[in-house]
């Protein structure tokens, strides 16, 4: 009974190669069937000797295909990011939006035409579009914020509303780059976004000359604020820390909120990168007349001088040289409109013979350095337009050209084991930063 079995499962393969195969399917059935009869049909001792082979080799055809075509076609949606000098015509190019009217529309109306003066590059589109090339609707960013324009075709035509997008989402996202030819270059390379370029420029430029000092196979690692908009990134914040390796030498900063309550750029070893004090507070000047005696030009005589005098055309702005308070802004006497800063250590900077103070400011308020806080004028005892400029050490006159003034925000040593505890995060994102980049070469 058992070798009668054997004879007919072996005689199967042969039985089923024999049959004609008009479909694909019964072919592969087959093939399938003879392997899965042949390994059932090896009885435990038969030799595989005794077991008959043919090789068949046989055409198949191949089956008909059609493709299927929707009775209505569906619109088409599309997500565009505006690109630098973009025009709303040359997005609309981009997302083969073909429709005159809706162009016209968005462009004549009061919101799109300032989401049109507005457009940012990084920011997103969204566009529902029909086959023909109508929009359906039609999204715009309005500037940097969270306002957006939305144009819509409906029954009635097409219309135009406010909305507010989608809250964007911060992150923090982490570049670095090596020099082969010039900063931006590099910058450009790693996918840094321009204005965390420039930033990154501002702040090594301390250290760094970058038009002289920049050496091929110079390194930078930046850690940054980026910001996303419904998963697409839109824009970049700040930085957060950075390194710079310059011709060997290793250059790092980490962003910190230091004893001033300011946040500010500190080295690793804790010292603020913002002077304590400018030393002129005016951009473009010449010192005119300095500190110490000499003969008035209005009243005649030797007297003390106990300012720096910057000559400048009227209107010129006037920066504080320090962050501090108003203790005083009006007019007195010989110095005309004049402003009294009080900083810390009990310094206080005054500036005298204003033209006129900046908008907005009164006694008590604060002021950051680098402020425009008044313009050179010639009001009170004046001879020609000019800024009489004073620096008092606790209420005694010192020459603000040479006075030794504190740093911005030093620490104590308390102060620089809690900044060294907060920013260890930052700084050990270098050392990742640095381990990619050493097994990428």
């Amino acid at each position: 009974m058992k070798a009668r079995k054997t004879r007919i499962l072996a005689d199967l393969p042969a039985r089923l190669l024999s049959r004609p195969r008009t479909w694909i399917a019964a072919g592969v059935t087959g093939v399938s069937l003879m392997g899965v009869v042949a390994a059932t049909a090896v009885a435990p001792d038969t030799a595989p000797a005794d077991i008959p082979f043919a090789r068949v080799v046989e055409s198949l055809p191949v089956p008909a295909a059609s493709i299927a075509v929707e009775e209505a076609a569906l619109p088409f949606v599309h997500t565009e990011r505006i690109q630098a000098g973009d025009t709303l015509q040359a997005i609309f190019n981009r997302l083969r939006i073909d429709d005159a009217e809706a162009l016209a529309h968005l462009s004549g109306a009061d919101v799109g035409k300032q989401a049109i003066r507005q457009l940012r590059a990084g920011r997103s589109v969204t566009a529902v579009v029909s086959p023909d090339g109508k929009v359906m609707s039609f999204t715009l960013p309005i500037g940097n914020s969270t306002e957006r324009v939305v144009l819509e075709r409906g029954e009635s035509g097409l219309a135009l509303r406010e909305a507010t997008s989608t809250t964007q989402t911060k992150m923090v996202e982490m570049r670095s780059g090596t020099v082969t030819s010039s900063l931006f270059a590099a910058t450009d390379a790693a996918g840094l976004p321009d204005n965390v370029a420039s930033q990154l420029a501002t702040i090594f430029g301390t250290w760094i000359d970058f038009h002289s000092d920049l050496r091929k196979g110079d390194r930078f690692n930046v850690v940054y604020e980026a910001i996303y908009e419904e998963g697409n990134p839109v824009s970049a914040g700040r930085i957060l820390a950075a390194e710079f390796i310059n011709n060997g030498e290793r250059h790092a900063v980490v962003l910190y909120r230091g004893p001033s309550g300011k946040e500010q750029y500190y080295s690793d070893d804790g010292k603020s990168l913002q002077q304590g004090f400018l030393r002129s507070p005016l951009a473009f000047s010449r010192v005119s007349s300095n500190f110490g005696r000499r003969v008035h030009p209005v009243h005649g005589g030797w007297r003390d001088h106990n300012g720096t005098d910057f000559a400048a055309p009227v209107g010129t702005p006037i920066m504080a040289t320090s962050d501090g308070t108003i203790e005083f802004i009006g007019t007195q006497r010989g110095f005309g409109n004049l402003i009294v800063l009080k900083h810390r250590n009990d310094i206080t900077t005054h500036y005298a013979h204003l033209n006129g103070f900046a908008k907005g400011l009164g006694k008590g308020q604060s002021v950051s350095q680098g402020d425009v806080i008044g313009y050179v004028g010639c009001t009170g005892w004046c001879t020609g337009p000019h800024l009489h400029y004073e620096v008092h050490l606790k209420k005694v006159p010192a020459n603000p050209m040479t006075v030794a003034l504190p740093m911005a925000d030093s620490f104590n040593d308390k102060e620089l084991a809690k900044f060294r505890r907060d920013t260890a995060h930052l700084r050990q994102r270098f050392a990742l930063l640095n381990y990619e980049l050493a097994s990428t070469q």
